[in-house]
């Protein structure tokens, strides 16, 4: 489980690094990822600063999740309480993300 436990810690670590902008890491990932087009479809929420926080906000809930269930394995109250903490961040964050999208997608059909 201790595998299990880094891997939260690193995918945390990612989704702080795009929320607070750590060493340009958003910049970067705009820049370089995010304001590319998908095949057909254009950038959208994520290649916006603001987007771009709010889907670092959903990678460090999933790493929270990975925390949790690792540290479940020891203490089970804390584990459970770490993976409530992510699920919830997670739900929140996916409705951001997706009123983002929703709001992004509008703003290129006019």
């Amino acid at each position: 489980m201790a595998a299990v436990l880094v891997v939260g810690a690193l995918i945390s670590a990612a989704g702080v690094a795009l929320m607070v902008d750590l060493a340009g890491a958003a910049g970067f990932t705009i820049r370089h990822l995010t304001s590319k087009p998908l095949g057909s479809l254009p950038p959208g929420y994520a290649a916006t600063p603001r987007g771009l926080q709010v889907y670092g906000l959903v990678v460090l809930a999933i790493g929270l999740l990975f925390m949790g269930v690792a540290l479940a394995a020891s203490a089970v109250v804390s584990g459970l309480a770490l993976v409530g903490v992510g699920l919830v961040a997670f739900g929140f964050g996916s409705v951001f993300a997706i009123r983002g999208e929703i709001a992004t997608s509008r703003s290129l059909k006019r």
